[in-house]
């Protein structure tokens, strides 16, 4: 009964699909091998999509609390054991002590967008932040050129800083 259930949904979604892009009408049954492969979803599958949070390993909390929000300008939303949370706009970043030996290793880089990187650039470094290097030219796309400046926590994780300028 499910198995019918489902053959009937995704007769009507291949259906749809069809109509909606103006090809020949075919019925699922129609349709070729390659064409079912491609088109058939997996009704089991996962689809990740959104993030809600991000964890970052600190060795010395009040330190890293420190540093994400007074040199960073993070809002800080509150601190349990072990742990700290903030918000970015959105998904929460949390800097927490490795549980365990296994899990205390660098984390992986978070690319922080920011409008105008050489004004973000110079308010971080003069609150502290220290550079990798000065922000810099990565590649000049159709619509807009990509500019990233890395720099280091209190906790020696790499962190970047992200712009996206429009070109004229």
């Amino acid at each position: 009964m499910k198995q019918t259930l489902m053959s009937v949904i995704f007769s009507l979604i291949v259906a749809a699909s069809l109509l909606a892009q103006g090809s020949q009408t075919k019925t699922p049954d129609a349709l070729n091998s390659k064409e079912r492969r491609i088109a058939m979803p997996n009704p089991t599958a996962v689809a990740l999509s959104q993030i809600g949070q991000i964890s970052v390993n600190a060795h010395d909390l009040e330190r890293a609390v420190a540093f994400y929000r007074d040199k960073l300008g993070m809002r800080h939303l509150f601190t349990v054991p072990h742990m700290a949370f903030f918000d970015c706009n959105g998904i929460r970043l949390m800097l927490g002590i490795p549980e365990k030996p296994e899990f205390d290793h660098p984390s992986s880089i978070i690319y922080f967008k920011v409008a105008d990187i050489q004004d973000a650039h110079k308010v971080l470094s003069e609150r502290g932040v220290q550079f990798e290097s000065q922000p810099h030219l990565v590649a000049k796309l159709e619509t807009y050129d990509l500019w990233l400046a890395f720099f280091r926590d209190s906790e020696n994780n790499l962190l970047c800083l992200m712009s996206e300028v429009a070109r004229n």
